[in-house]
C-alpha cells in the first residue's frame, strides 16, 4: 500500500514538473486543495513542492491575479559579475588603448587590444593564472559587453591645414551665397573615384548564395590587374541628379571630355543657365595650375556658352565635396560582385541610388597621352582668359566664353 502510495506521489510530481510557471503553479494549488486540505506545509512534505510557491499559486486561484515571470534573469551569472576583481583588472589594462566614439553618437569604446592579447596581459601584468582565467571566445564576449569593442580606424582627421584652408572655406560659402538665388547659375560637384580593377577580384564583398547554397568562385590571390577603369561623377547640387562616366586614364583630357558628355545630355533641361559653377577639389590633374587642364576648360567654355567658376576646397580636405558621399553607395554594390566586363560594373552602377535616384551611367572609349603640357608661348594665351580672384588665386577662378549662351 506504501508503494502504491509512493508511485502515486511520484506521478503527481512528475506531472508538476512538466508545466512551467502559472501553469505550475495552478495545477500544485489543485493538488493542495483535493489533497491536502488546503495546507501548503503538507503539500511541501508529500510532493517536495516549495510551501512558498504553492501558497503563490493558491493565491493566483483564489484571486484571479497572475505573477509574471521573469525567466531571462535566471541562469548563470557572468564572469564580470562574479568577478569584479578581474573586470577591474581587465580595465586597468585596456583603459589605456581605449579610444571613444569619433562622432560622439553613442557611449561605446574600441580598442586595438585582442582577446589573446589582454589574457596575455592579465597572466604576466596582474599575475593570474591560466585555469582561473575564461577562455578566448569567452574573453571577447566580456570586452563586447565592457563596451570595448574593435573597429576600424576612420578617415576623419585631415593631414593637415594650409594656411589658406579657413579663407577657402569662407570663399566657398560665400560664392554658395551668392548663387543660391540665381536662377541662371548652375551648381555642379565633380570628382573622380579610385581606379576599379576589371578581373575576378574578391574586393573583400559579400553576397546571397544560389538555390542550392553555392556563390561565385574569385582569384586566390589578387594579381596586377590589366584593365583598369575610372569614375567621373557630375552632381547637380539642386536636383542631386548624378552621372557616372566611365573612362580608362584619369587625365585632365578625361576631366574635361566627360564634363562635355554630361553637359551634352543635360543642356536641353537648363535652357536658361549661363553660368556653371563647378566645386571640385584640388588634385593633381584639375588644379588651378595645370596647364592642360585650364587650357581645356577654357575650350569648354567657348564650347558651352556658358560662364564657368571653378571653386576648390582647401588641400587635404577634399572629403567635404559633395560627390565624394556618393562613392560609398557605388562601393556597395561593387563589393561582392565579380567585376569582370564592362556590361557588369554598367549595371552594378545602375542599381545604386542616390537620394532615391539612380544615376546615369556612361563609358568614355578615348585613349589619351599622359603628363600632357600646353607650351609657354600656348600657356599665355589661354592664361589671359583666367579671372582669378585677387585673394585666392589658384582657388577661385572664373572663364567667360567668347561668345557667351543665348546670345
Amino acid at each position: 500500500m506504501d508503494s502504491i502510495q509512493d508511485t502515486y506521489h511520484q506521478l503527481v510530481g512528475n506531472a508538476a514538473q512538466r508545466l512551467t510557471g502559472h501553469q505550475r503553479r495552478l495545477f500544485q494549488a489543485q493538488v493542495c486543495l483535493a489533497l491536502c486540505g488546503g495546507s501548503p506545509r503538507q503539500a511541501e512534505r508529500a510532493f517536495g513542492w516549495g510551501r512558498q510557491t504553492v501558497q503563490k499559486g493558491l493565491h493566483e486561484s483564489q484571486s484571479g491575479i497572475r505573477c509574471l515571470e521573469n525567466f531571462k534573469a535566471r541562469g548563470h551569472r557572468r564572469t564580470e559579475d562574479q568577478k569584479p576583481h578581474l573586470a577591474q583588472a581587465i580595465r586597468d589594462i585596456v583603459e589605456p588603448h581605449t579610444y571613444a566614439d569619433p562622432e560622439l553618437k553613442s557611449s561605446r569604446r574600441y580598442s586595438n587590444l585582442t582577446a589573446a592579447e589582454v589574457l596575455t596581459a592579465l597572466q604576466t601584468i596582474k599575475g593570474y593564472r591560466k585555469e582561473d582565467l575564461p577562455k578566448e571566445r569567452t574573453m571577447r564576449d566580456i570586452l563586447n559587453r565592457m563596451n570595448y569593442r574593435l573597429k576600424r580606424i576612420q578617415k576623419g582627421k585631415p593631414l593637415r591645414k594650409t594656411k589658406d584652408t579657413d579663407a577657402i572655406f569662407a570663399n566657398i560659402k560665400v560664392v554658395r551665397e551668392e548663387v543660391r538665388e540665381d536662377h541662371e547659375t548652375l551648381e555642379i560637384s565633380i570628382d573622380t573615384k579610385a581606379k576599379v580593377k576589371v578581373g575576378e577580384y574578391s574586393r573583400g564583398g559579400k553576397t546571397r548564395t544560389d538555390s542550392e547554397g553555392k556563390t561565385e568562385k574569385a582569384w586566390d590571390h589578387d594579381p596586377p590587374a590589366k584593365e583598369k577603369m575610372i569614375p567621373f561623377g557630375v552632381l547637380v547640387l539642386c536636383t542631386r541628379a548624378l552621372t557616372l562616366i566611365f573612362g580608362y586614364q584619369e587625365t585632365s583630357d578625361l576631366w574635361v571630355d566627360a564634363l562635355q558628355i554630361w553637359w551634352s545630355r543635360v543642356r536641353a533641361c537648363w535652357p536658361a543657365i549661363k553660368r556653371l559653377v563647378i566645386y571640385m577639389d584640388n588634385g593633381p590633374h584639375n588644379s588651378g595650375r595645370r596647364t592642360q587642364f585650364l587650357k581645356r576648360m577654357v575650350q569648354f567654355a567657348d564650347w558651352s556658352g556658358l560662364e564657368v567658376r571653378l571653386v576648390y576646397y582647401p588641400p587635404y580636405h577634399s572629403k567635404y565635396n559633395r560627390i565624394e558621399r556618393c562613392w560609398s553607395s557605388l562601393e556597395k554594390k561593387f563589393n561582392g560582385v565579380l567585376l569582370t566586363c564592362w556590361e557588369v560594373i554598367k549595371a552594378c552602377a545602375l542599381r545604386m541610388s542616390w537620394c532615391k535616384r539612380h544615376p546615369v551611367v556612361e563609358r568614355l572609349l578615348t585613349t589619351y597621352a599622359l603628363n600632357v603640357k600646353v607650351p609657354k608661348a600656348e600657356r599665355k594665351v589661354y592664361e589671359a582668359r583666367l579671372e582669378r580672384s585677387a585673394t585666392l588665386p589658384k582657388y577661385d577662378i572664373t572663364i567667360k566664353p567668347k561668345k557667351p549662351r543665348g546670345r
